[in-house]
């Protein structure tokens, strides 16, 4: 029996178990893939509080080393079902099933791919899915957008105040946006639209040099030499095995309160996974933040921190 059993090695799923370690409660931690999550995969991470500039990796790797000495256990095992008991919940992964007094979801979201060759290879090496995080590092250069949806609106008017130009592409003769977004960006001289055009290949060898497109309409390939790619696609919630316990938007992410609480008392959700308009490694930290506080005040008045 654990006090907590946190889904998710990333930022979020760390930071919280930083603090419950802290507060004198045992941790465990299921990861399915790698610790760290994503920001492991960038190479310079410039909006941390107090820290000047670290690479994803080392920050994703100090805090996994400061949560291990103050006694985190964890497993790579992937979880399919979390039930609901009478005093606690029982977590199945695809190896064993654990109980704990109270559990965190902090398993985080994939970014939408467009599943090409040299994809993943090229991610931190020229593709990013994220302006916020890495747009900073092309200012007064051009820089090239996929998406047309409001983060990638967003994220072309934010560009826009730093890079030389923005050129952006959509898949359709049009933006899914909110207008409000779409006269500001139509306003925009450095910002440079192209419709119907459809990503078909990364040009490069070890990192990106260019993008292959197809038009839509004409067929026509069209090819543009660059060293960076925004994706802008969207995101995909990992939040089926828990679809049917805990209440989920239309888009598939996790409904919590401000204190990080889901429909279900003693279930958590904290990061990317849940509904929130903000995703970024400081919001993540700053959910963990909260829903500390809040677990540690249900595991004491429900007495059942072992």
């Amino acid at each position: 029996m654990t006090d907590v059993i946190i889904i998710g090695g990333g930022p979020a799923g760390m930071s919280v178990a930083l603090n419950l370690l802290r507060a004198g409660h045992s941790v465990l931690i299921l990861e399915k893939e790698n610790f760290g999550g994503q920001i492991a995969n960038s190479p310079r991470v410039e909006n941390i509080p107090g820290t000047k500039e670290i690479s994803g990796l080392d920050f994703a790797g100090n805090l996994f080393e400061q949560i291990l000495d103050l006694g985190a256990k964890f497993e790579l095992e992937e979880v399919t079902r979390v039930l609901k008991l009478d005093n606690s919940f029982e977590v199945t992964t695809n190896y064993h099933t654990y109980e704990a007094a109270a559990v965190v979801i902090a398993n985080g979201v994939k970014h939408r791919k467009m599943n090409l060759p040299n994809e993943e290879e090229f991610i931190g090496k020229g593709i990013s899915f994220c302006a916020v995080c890495d747009g900073a590092f092309y200012k007064d250069k051009d820089v090239y957008l996929i998406g047309d949806a409001n983060t990638a609106l967003q994220y072309a008017l934010m560009l826009a105040n730093t890079c030389t130009n923005v050129y952006m592409f959509t898949l359709f003769d049009r933006f899914f946006a909110d207008q409000i977004l779409i006269d500001r960006l139509v306003q925009k001289d450095n910002i440079h639209i192209t419709h119907n055009m459809n990503l078909v290949a990364y040009l490069g060898q070890n990192e990106l040099a260019g993008l292959r497109f197809e038009n839509t309409k004409d067929h026509s390939i069209h090819e543009y030499p660059t060293n960076n790619v925004f994706v802008a696609i969207g995101q995909v919630p990992q939040n089926d095995a828990f679809k049917s316990l805990v209440q989920t938007d239309e888009r598939g992410f996790i409904e919590t309160n401000e204190k990080m609480e889901t429909s279900v008392p003693g279930i958590f959700a904290i990061g990317d996974t849940r509904k929130k308009d903000v995703r970024q490694v400081a919001s993540a930290i700053g959910d963990a933040s909260v829903a500390s506080v809040f677990i540690d005040k249900y595991l004491q008045l429900s007495n059942r921190a072992k």
